[in-house]
């Protein structure tokens, strides 16, 4: 072993409680899984952490998820339930010499009989040379990795890291779970001062994020107020807008989803009203612009493709203007995709490309496809045999691109509506010259 672990540590305390004047989220942290809300398709006895706690032993693992949905408790919650020693650094403070140290001391206790779990937040803050230095100590056991990161692990994550330790997604919490929180929080604290509407309201401005909650929760109670706010008081109070629901107390799930059908079903009218009813309520015209964008892409795609510069052009409208003179920017915007010619040929060739491409693992592309900027790779065939669309006849050569041993796929069949139809022409050309120079 190096010099740098000569010393040896003393063994890691337990969890403290935490203080009584500790921030509302610390003293609501659950004590046990089973108290852990929201994240029950994981925790629970047939979600992959709830099979390993039951097998009292724990894969490394990467907890992906929106902040605020319990990763950093889920961390310490399985080094309890399986009997290990729990250490924990963030990437965002720590560096070489704290990573060395940790390692040094899980070595250390591991001598003695006692196994490491090692909580990296925000893991996806190292680098790629940092993330390699952990492969040796998981590979050897000497710790079980437990990232938490809010970035797609695909892209902020080394392969290699990757494939030693299982990727698991937390939810964001949706309303029932946010309102678990409040409950706790409330029986904790005492009732919130607000009335069913602002409570409704509170609930739904955290966005799933139920640390974010509970410190607005805080907030409430730190203010005293001795009468219960309505949903524009809050609003006012919290320096935020926070939706605002009529007497029926119609969700902000609910609208997002009425408008999202109404623009699916090519209707204008009802979907400019609920347009209406989220941002005359308060709801964060941005928020209401990211769902017209995801719409764009869902529901119209390549039938018009201008629906997704129209979005993208309300969101600049908006952030320019600012409000009330931006809001007419996402109204156009979502007359324009209401009206438009509707295709989720792209939505399902997304799902089915990414089926694919996760049940063919690493197949390599072919090689005459691939460049060749070194010597060595032109001598061991890269490259070799491609031919240039462009010297081809009709700028199509119809080469194979597809991997040795993967037959070719088809995940994208446009519409025959607005411009697809003129794409699913130019495609049936194609396969059809294709089919001609395969013979």
């Amino acid at each position: 072993m190096s010099d740098l672990f000569e010393d040896t540590p003393p063994p890691a305390s337990p969890p403290e409680e935490p203080r009584a004047d500790a921030p509302l989220a610390d003293r609501l942290r659950p004590a046990s899984l089973a108290e852990v809300i929201g994240q029950e398709h994981l925790t629970g006895p047939e979600g992959a952490i709830g099979r390993m706690v039951a097998a009292g032993r724990l894969s490394s693992m990467i907890l992906w998820g929106p902040p605020g949905t319990g990763k950093t408790s889920i961390a310490r919650l399985l080094a309890d339930a399986v009997g290990m020693r729990f250490a924990a650094v963030s990437a965002v403070f720590s560096g070489v010499a704290d990573l060395k140290k940790a390692f040094a001391e899980a070595e250390t206790m591991g001598k003695a009989g006692q196994r490491t779990l090692l909580f990296v937040d925000e893991i996806h803050r190292f680098n790629r040379a940092q993330q390699d230095g952990f492969l040796p100590f998981v590979e050897r056991g000497t710790v079980t990795l437990v990232g938490a990161t809010t970035e797609n692990p695909s892209f902020a994550l080394n392969a290699a890291l990757l494939s030693r330790a299982q990727v698991l997604i937390l939810h964001r919490l949706d309303s029932t779970a946010l309102g678990q929180l409040l409950d706790r929080a409330e029986a904790l604290e005492g009732p919130l001062p607000l009335t069913v509407e602002a409570r409704e309201a509170l609930i739904a401005s955290a966005d799933g994020d139920g640390r974010f909650l509970l410190n607005q929760a805080e907030t409430l109670y730190a203010a005293r107020i001795a009468t219960p706010l309505d949903p524009a008081q809050l609003g006012k109070f919290l320096q935020r807008r926070v939706a605002v629901y009529d007497k029926d107390r119609d969700g902000h799930y609910n609208l997002i989803s009425a408008l999202h059908k109404s623009l699916r079903g090519s209707d204008p009218q009802s979907a400019l009203y609920y347009l209406a009813r989220m941002l005359t309520a308060g709801e964060e015209p941005l928020y209401v612009l990211r769902r017209l964008t995801r719409f764009a892409s869902e529901d119209i795609g390549l039938a018009d493709p201008q629906a997704l510069a129209q979005c993208l052009a309300a969101k600049d409208a908006y952030e320019f203007l600012g409000s009330p003179e931006g809001e007419l920017a996402i109204v156009q915007a979502c007359l324009y995709c209401a009206t438009a010619p509707k295709s989720n040929a792209a939505y399902k060739a997304q799902k089915a490309a990414w089926k694919s491409a996760r049940e063919t693992g690493s197949l390599a592309p072919p090689q005459n496809i691939l460049n060749a900027p070194t010597k060595l790779m032109k001598d061991i065939g890269y490259g070799e045999g491609y031919t240039y669309d462009h010297d081809a006849a009709d700028g199509f050569s119809g080469d194979n691109y597809w991997p040795e041993g993967m037959s070719p796929q088809t995940y994208y069949e446009p519409v025959e509506r607005g411009f697809e139809r003129q794409v699913l022409e130019r495609i049936a050309y194609w396969n059809k010259l294709r089919a001609k120079r395969s013979a």
